[in-house]
């Protein structure tokens, strides 16, 4: 079992900080886990593009695509990539900005009590089996310090203007929060 410190930062994962997050509102419980998918370049895995992008040092010249998005300030609390490595970029009591326009039950900007986890992958690639061991240890994780109500994907908080972490996610593989 691995152990949140009081910042929020959780043994056992990789830590490379980034700059993108904010203080979340006073009082405000941690209810919500967003499942997220990136690639970058798209469809491409293993380089070194999403921490460059959560770190602010993505270099719009080094492929077409990131011309169009290097002005973006993104984050997430988590990233797995596609051999189950976990790096924590924003610790669990800060607000990471990965939810942006978000809706979750009645309750509107998600970022505000929500913990952020980007998969390596996109919506048309399958997920690998270290991805979901991982996502799910650190969802038992997360649960055990954190007042859990539901694991969702981005599309669900953001339905019509996302779509991850797309069809070929495959929920069942995501064991339900612990005592649920």
């Amino acid at each position: 079992m691995r152990r949140l410190d009081a910042a929020g930062w959780l043994d056992g994962a990789r830590w490379i900080a980034s700059p993108n997050f904010d203080l979340r509102p006073t009082d405000t419980a941690i209810r919500l886990l967003v499942v997220h998918a990136i690639s970058l370049p798209p469809e491409q895995f293993g380089g070194p593009g999403v921490l460059e992008l959560f770190g602010n040092r993505i270099d719009p010249a080094a492929h077409p695509y990131y011309a169009g998005i290097a002005h973006l300030r993104v984050s997430a609390h988590f990233f797995i990539r596609r051999d189950g490595e976990l790096i924590q970029c924003v610790p669990t009591r800060a607000r990471a900005w990965h939810a942006g326009l978000s809706r979750w039950r009645e309750c509107e900007r998600c970022n505000d009590f929500s913990i952020g986890v980007e998969l390596e992958g996109s919506d048309n690639q399958p997920f690998t089996d270290a991805q979901y061991t991982q996502l799910n240890a650190l969802i038992a994780d997360l649960a055990r310090q954190h007042p859990l109500d539901d694991v969702v994907g981005h599309s669900d908080i953001a339905p019509g203007r996302k779509t991850d972490p797309g069809p070929c996610f495959d929920w069942s593989q995501v064991a339900a929060l612990p005592g649920r």
